[in-house]
């Protein structure tokens, strides 16, 4: 008798990666069946020449084409609600999500919410909840990350802020799967160093918590493990020389790695971070690479085994020890905070951000069992400094 798991697999959807590759927008567009697409991404994108051009483009191949940009850095509920009534209002019949993942993911929830009657929470990533929806009324949505980090463009999910209860609410759908992205290395180029750091590190704690992950899933594995590889190697590069499209291309690689890989699951470095980010408007990649030591540490003694093959993979000596100090290394070089102080985030809450990781979704791939206790020595480990 095989003690092989029933599982349901699923993988991306047709990725045109390369530079200069945004040029085919338009012909994207057609193909998708959309004529008139509202372009959903934040106000600092918005502000930038890139979405200038896309939508000049649009409307020189004879497309009609909006902005709305009314998107925080954490989307919120009240944001997905403004975007669904300027789809509606505009007579659009497509979502180009465009931008970093706070962009990327309202414009998918706004192509997901344009044709539902029921709340967005009614669509929360538990159990069956996806199949509440009305399929018919999800928007086909080309995605175009402008940054490599959460992999979004690839994924069939969107986070967002219960401005009620500060929570961060998975929202999912099979359908909510962009058609068609546009990954041009060239758009990520114009990015902050920081935020060029914090996003490339979400890609790791993707990738890192992916392969940690108990569940059976060797193809993520496997993806995991070269996209580990692929942002220790070219994170500091790009860190170093905002201009090297080559290794900006592999950082984008390794963010749409990150996301097919977290299909097996994710961990403690998300469910920590979930609450943090919603409560004190954090940086999400950066709050991952804070907690990140933390948990592996708590960890340790499930992982501890499968670091031995990842450190060797990586070409590192010392098995985990040498993942964790690799790891520590890369986060002194680049500059993120060894605690959560660098984040402007204090103890006063520890209770509850405890208490929201334990029931945050992500909670349930850590490989070791979360518990209020255990977030709460991670939390205030991550608030000392003590590895």
């Amino acid at each position: 008798m095989s003690s092989l798991p029933h599982i349901n697999w699923s993988y991306p959807t047709s990725v045109r990666f390369g530079v200069g590759r945004i040029k085919e927008l338009p012909e994207a567009v057609k193909a998708t069946g959309m004529s008139n697409p509202l372009l959903v991404t934040d106000p600092g994108v918005a502000a930038l020449p890139m979405v200038a051009d896309a939508i000049a483009s649009l409307k020189a191949a004879g497309l009609g084409a909006d902005v709305f940009s009314n998107v925080k850095p954490n989307p919120i509920d009240a944001n997905i609600e403004a975007g669904v009534a300027a789809y509606k209002m505009g007579k659009h019949d497509g979502v180009i999500a465009f931008g970093g993942g706070s962009g990327l993911d309202a414009g998918k929830l706004i192509a997901f919410m344009s044709g539902q009657t029921r709340p967005i929470w009614d669509f929360e990533d538990i159990g069956d909840w996806w199949t509440r929806a009305d399929e018919a009324g999800i928007a086909p949505i080309i995605a175009v990350p402008t940054t490599a980090g959460t992999g979004s463009e690839v994924g069939r999910a969107g986070v967002v802020t219960n401005s009620e209860t500060h929570t961060k609410k998975v929202i999912f759908h099979p359908k909510m799967l962009p058609a068609i992205v546009i990954c041009d290395p060239e758009l990520t180029a114009g990015m902050p160093k920081m935020i060029t750091v914090g996003t490339g590190m979400d890609a790791l704690a993707h990738c890192l918590e992916a392969y940690s992950s108990p569940f059976y899933h060797p193809m993520s594995e496997g993806i995991a493990l070269e996209g580990i590889r692929l942002v220790l190697e070219n994170l500091p590069k790009v860190a170093a020389d905002g201009s090297d499209l080559e290794a900006r291309g592999h950082l984008m690689s390794a963010a749409a790695m990150g996301a097919v890989a977290f299909q097996k699951g994710l961990g403690a470095i998300h469910s920590l971070s979930h609450p943090v980010g919603a409560l004190y408007d954090t940086h999400h990649g950066m709050t991952n690479a804070v907690f990140m030591p933390y948990v592996l540490q708590f960890n340790k003694a499930a992982i501890e085994q499968k670091f031995e093959r990842l450190a060797g993979f990586l070409g590192i000596a010392g098995g985990y020890q040498g993942v964790l100090d690799a790891i520590l290394k890369l986060r002194e070089d680049l500059g993120v905070p060894h605690t959560l102080k660098g984040l402007n985030v204090d103890g006063a809450k520890r209770d509850l951000i405890a208490e929201m990781a334990v029931v945050d979704p992500t909670a349930g791939g850590n490989p070791v069992k979360l518990t209020k206790e255990g977030a709460l020595e991670i939390f205030d480990k991550a608030l000392s400094g003590e590895v």
